[in-house]
């Protein structure tokens, strides 16, 4: 925060939100829907999100070694674990964790003492429109760790069933109710 006479001006940072439909996915999930029938250029992508403070990546654990190929240095890659997920006929190890890999904007806040994770657990959303759309605990923690403020400007750049958006309108409410 940067001070000028009585007043006190926060910094507004640039956060993206990429939640992609995975590599190799496109076609099996999203054929139909206007936005993701084709599969995503990362590479692309990565030139998109280095023109943001920083940045949140969903992505699967089989594209984690491509994806982080293509990643600075100094991002990080966290965990989403979800102790119900879908587990699917003939596929013998289940697919229970997704990597999220984060360019934190600022340091992440230490609120009321709770020092974040580098993982949440939380089950996946079951009947929301689409497949892979994110849980709002997700959401909030993936905000905490890229070290987003209320006055920030979030960029959900796959915004798919729009449930990132309401999660971050959600959360800047709380954090606004809590300052105040």
């Amino acid at each position: 925060m940067s001070q000028s006479g009585d007043s006190t001006e926060a910094t507004v940072l640039r956060i993206a939100y990429a939640d992609p439909p995975y590599p190799g996915q496109s076609a099996k999930h999203y054929a139909d829907h206007p936005d993701y029938a084709g599969e995503v250029d990362h590479a692309d992508l990565f030139d998109r999100l280095a023109s943001y403070d920083g940045w949140v990546l969903h992505t699967s654990s089989t594209a984690l070694r491509d994806v982080l190929a293509l990643c600075p240095p100094d991002a990080r890659v966290m965990a989403w674990t979800k102790p119900f997920a879908a587990f699917k006929r003939n596929v013998s190890v289940a697919y229970a964790w997704e990597p999220v890999i984060v360019l934190a904007a600022r340091k992440p806040v230490v609120r009321h003492r709770v020092v974040m994770r580098d993982y949440i657990a939380e089950p996946i959303t079951l009947r929301r429109g689409l497949v892979g759309a994110k849980p709002e605990a997700v959401c909030r923690w993936a905000f905490e760790v890229v070290g987003a403020e209320p006055q920030d400007q979030l960029d959900d750049l796959f915004p798919g069933s729009g449930a990132v958006s309401r999660a971050w309108d959600a959360w800047r409410s709380q954090l606004r109710l809590d300052v105040a």
